[in-house]
Order: C-alpha cells, then sequence, then structure tokens
C-alpha cells in the first residue's frame, strides 16, 4: 500500500471509524469535538469521502441491528483502513518527532 498523506477529512473520518462503526452525522459530530470545533466536515464532503473510501477499500457500509436505526448508514473500517490510518499516524509523529530535532 502506497503511503500517501491523508486529508483532513480523511483522516477525522478514519479516526472517528478506528473508535467504532458510526453514521456520517455521528462522524460528523466526533469530528468536530475530536477537533474542539476546528475541523468541520459538511454533508457533501461526508458522502464524497466515504465513498471514495469505500471504493479504495478502506471502509464499508453495515446495516445496523439497533432497532429504529435501520435507515442510517453506518461504516466501519476495513483491515486496509486501519492500515492506511496506522500510516498516516505514523507518518505525522515522525513529522512531529523533527520538531525536537
Amino acid at each position: 500500500m502506497k503511503s500517501e498523506p491523508l486529508s483532513e477529512s480523511y483522516y477525522y473520518i478514519l479516526l472517528c471509524l478506528s473508535k467504532g462503526p458510526n453514521h456520517g452525522y455521528g462522524i460528523m459530530q466526533m469530528t468536530s469535538a475530536l477537533s474542539q470545533g476546528d475541523v468541520k466536515i459538511g454533508s457533501g464532503t461526508m458522502y464524497g469521502a466515504t465513498s471514495n473510501m469505500i471504493k479504495k477499500g478502506w471502509i464499508k457500509e453495515i446495516v445496523s441491528e439497533e432497532p429504529g436505526m435501520e435507515r442510517k448508514r453506518l461504516y466501519c473500517l476495513t483491515d486496509e483502513g486501519k492500515k492506511a490510518f496506522e500510516m498516516e499516524v505514523a507518518r505525522l509523529r515522525r513529522m512531529l518527532a523533527t520538531l525536537s530535532n
């Protein structure tokens, strides 16, 4: 897998999904909370990004087992998505390590 820097929205979507399956609106809210309001993912960006990440094999859509959640699209990370996220975290850590040099 080629290590390419992730866009901010891809990074936060993968970060949110690394904590467990979630739906688009939940990911948008979690992103805002995790970034302390600095990053806001709009619905157009969210669904364009999830569509692209499904094509890349990084995430997949699952059917919710929860009552009342049948109509919500839930997303979860695939093994490839976990690798992409871990590679990005390692890249960011290497970049931050240069600050102390």
